[in-house]
């Protein structure tokens, strides 16, 4: 399947939040008792992690130890332009490389608010990146809602962030 159709697929649009930048976050497994309970290694409860892409729909983030076996999770999302944005999840994907995991987190509980806010700023960075590529000369917007994440030369310094 090609990366165009399965782009088609998602059901929000969804930006890449290391763009120049790293995000931290913790993450809290509620299911850590679900891994005792089955006689697996005892994972932490709470864990850092890196956010690397997000969509109103759910987000990507690298951790450094290994997951509880667990499909739920409960966060608070802070990142700029969004604060103490609480979130409940299920993990939907792992892939282990090395020491790291990549895992796929599709939200089950965000405000609608919340929704919407984190809907318009990878909308918003679509718009930019599509007048990018047209080579327009305004590509930096004042209305947009992107821009405390973004890291582009083009950003115009002089937009409140």
């Amino acid at each position: 399947m090609s990366k165009n159709a399965k782009d088609e697929r998602r059901q929000y649009a969804r930006f890449a939040v290391v763009e120049g930048m790293v995000e931290p976050i913790t993450i809290n497994f509620d299911g850590a008792a679900a891994a005792k309970a089955a006689h697996a290694a005892p994972s932490p409860k709470n864990q850092p992690g890196i956010l690397t892409n997000l969509s109103a729909g759910g987000l990507s983030l690298i951790l450094f130890m290994e997951p509880p076996k667990t499909k739920t999770l409960d966060m608070v999302l802070t990142i700029p332009g969004l604060s103490r944005v609480a979130i409940a999840g299920k993990v939907v994907r792992v892939s282990e490389k090395g020491q790291t995991y990549n895992v796929g987190i599709a939200f089950t509980k965000i405000s609608k608010k919340h929704r919407g806010q984190i809907d318009a700023m990878a909308q918003d960075h679509l718009d930019c990146e599509t007048r990018l590529s047209l080579k327009l000369p305004e590509a930096c917007v004042p209305t947009c809602r992107f821009h405390a994440l973004c890291a582009k030369p083009q950003k115009a310094p002089y937009w409140s962030k």
